[in-house]
């Protein structure tokens, strides 16, 4: 484990292959099959209190006391095939909006709060994937630039910057985790023999925040 969290701290990602098995990812698909492609699942949802359990357990040897304070579920069909380009996660969802120093800019997404946070917060931060289905290198796999998670890049400049990193493709089979530090730059493709890919995103993080902000979960 000590090998995995030098990784993770060296390139910002992480493959744990076959963390959640076929039932579990069938059970989870059900329960989320009614969401809507990139709408945020509350974590507090009972149809995810199995795997938020299997996933905190995996996350805690090399994130120690971190909990899950948003979950995002993706859905990506041959009829909802997008690009996403070079970018950088730098939002949290927060329960209301209050006044604190190094917090913002302010928005709000389905209804609840966002902000973008100090970066030394978002550099504690894990967001992990947990694939439902095969993501090979044709159905547009995340690429990662690998130790980009340490610089704060401004969003015109992501697709240069991305350019100083290694670059991977960060392929999985169902049931496949990946773990990245939250800020790693990162893009998808639009996959060039589409089919579906599913994947429940969850941020972990075991800081508290301050200044009277709350998590939004």
């Amino acid at each position: 484990m000590a090998a995995d969290r030098e990784r993770l701290e060296r390139d910002g990602c992480l493959l744990v292959s076959g963390a959640a098995a076929g039932p579990a990812l069938t059970r989870l698909a059900d329960r989320l099959g009614s969401v809507k492609a990139g709408a945020r699942v509350s974590t507090r949802d009972p149809a995810l209190e199995e795997v938020l359990s299997a996933l905190t357990g995996i996350v805690e040897p090399v994130q120690p006391r971190a909990r899950a304070v948003r979950a995002l579920w993706f859905d990506k069909t041959p009829e909802a095939n997008w690009l996403v380009p070079w970018h950088q996660d730098r939002t949290i969802a927060v329960r209301e909006r209050r006044d604190a120093p190094g917090f913002g800019p302010w928005s709000v997404k389905q209804g609840t709060c966002h902000v973008e946070p100090p970066f030394a917060l978002l550099a504690a931060m894990l967001t992990v994937r947990l694939h439902i289905d095969d993501c090979p290198v044709e159905n547009a796999p995340l690429e990662v630039a690998n130790g980009s998670h340490r610089e704060r890049v401004a969003a015109e400049a992501a697709a240069s910057a991305a350019e100083r990193y290694p670059r991977q493709l960060c392929l999985a089979e169902a049931g496949d985790l990946w773990i990245y530090r939250t800020p790693i730059l990162h893009r998808s493709a639009r996959a060039a023999a589409p089919r579906r890919r599913r994947v429940l995103q969850v941020d972990f993080c075991a800081q508290q925040l301050f200044a009277g902000l709350l998590w939004a979960d």
